[in-house]
């Protein structure tokens, strides 16, 4: 299963997109979704960031504390 992500910046805790860091990584199909979380979150340099994560059906997204970024999980084909 591809597992795209994508770093960006906030304005008004809106996502801004001035700029963005996108990603893709390869998962096997049986992995829960905290599983997939924690994978994304050491990829791109947020492990012991404590986040909050909001799921939407096929997308995660995660906003860690006090930070003014936000990183967005698709699950792709």
């Amino acid at each position: 299963m591809k597992v795209n992500v994508e770093v960006t910046d906030t304005f008004g805790h809106e996502a801004n997109f001035s700029w963005v860091k996108r990603y893709t990584l390869e998962t096997i199909d049986a992995l829960s979704d905290y599983a997939i979380v924690r994978r994304v979150k050491a990829h791109i340099g947020w492990t012991g960031k404590r986040c909050t994560t909001i799921k939407y059906g096929d997308m995660i997204e995660l906003r860690p504390m006090g930070e003014c970024v936000v990183c967005f999980i698709n699950f792709g084909e």
